[in-house]
């Protein structure tokens, strides 16, 4: 009830406090404390399968540096005709416009690649990553929030934020407040974390070596499809400007994309596991 109230009434502001001509933004902290509590929660999970601990630093620190680059160009290709009249908003990031599926495509390639060097199981790195991930995502959208950007419909619900005039779409500057999508999105995210942690935790009991395979892509493709669902049901609320296709938002088609591809990928990886375990107890 403490929570409706405080979403009811209080009125976000971005910045969280100013060091003389510098602002410190509320979305850069819940970024960086979203890095940083999915980082530990990847320390934690290498330990139990044994990984070199520098190796797992190093791939933290690609992850960041091309999840940040791959989310931003991402937005800004999605927002090419915006960025060209205004291209020194490019390196405005703490305004917000960090796309997660960038983020998701540029993590993914960055994992591919440094597993391949270092001969690493790419889907052990892989489940780390991705059980990591929906936490960061979590904590990272209560950003937008600050922003006021990425709300939904308006809404006569007592949890419906307020929301500025200047930050309301023209067709609902009569509107006052509006769904707390990022709410919505944030809490669908701990419960995906809670789930994949779970799944960690019967991996690690599992001794059984194809079995525990076939349990890290089960991780990775179970985080894809069910942030892909979590996503295509909530853009049905949003009102932000984006591009639309056969009548549905763009983050809805990447959706169904990803949610096939995964099926897709969990079909194939299952039947190659079972096909060389077979092999296996051939021989």
């Amino acid at each position: 009830m403490v929570m409706v109230n405080f979403l009811h009434t209080f009125e976000p502001q971005p910045i969280l406090f100013s060091l003389g001509a510098v602002n410190i933004y509320w979305y850069g902290l819940f970024i960086v404390l979203g890095i940083v509590a999915a980082g530990l929660v990847v320390i934690r999970l290498a330990k139990k399968y044994d990984l070199p601990e520098a190796q797992v630093f190093d791939l933290l620190f690609y992850l960041v540096l091309f999840g940040l680059i791959g989310a931003r160009l991402y937005d800004v290709l999605l927002e090419l005709p915006y960025y060209r009249a205004q291209p020194l908003a490019v390196l405005k990031v703490w305004q917000g416009g960090l796309a997660v599926h960038g983020a998701i495509i540029a993590c993914a390639l960055t994992v591919f690649v440094f597993a391949k060097r270092h001969r690493l199981d790419r889907w052990l790195l892989a489940s780390l990553i991705a059980t990591a991930a929906p936490l960061a995502q979590a904590i990272g959208r209560w950003g937008n929030y600050f922003n006021q950007e990425l709300f939904g419909r308006p809404t006569g619900l007592p949890w419906g934020i307020p929301i500025d005039y200047v930050h309301r779409p023209a067709q609902y500057s009569s509107a006052q407040y509006f769904h707390p999508t990022f709410l919505y999105e944030s809490v669908g995210n701990i419960l995906i974390f809670g789930f994949l942690l779970w799944l960690h935790l019967k991996i690690t009991k599992t001794t059984d070596e194809p079995l525990r395979s076939r349990r890290y892509a089960l991780s990775v493709m179970s985080y894809a499809i069910l942030y892909s669902i979590l996503r295509f049901s909530l853009e049905f609320i949003k009102i932000d400007r984006t591009p639309a296709v056969a009548g549905l938002r763009w983050p809805q088609i990447m959706s169904i994309i990803i949610i096939f591809v995964s099926l897709i990928g969990l079909a194939i990886t299952y039947r190659r596991r079972t096909n060389a375990a077979s092999s296996s107890s051939i021989e």
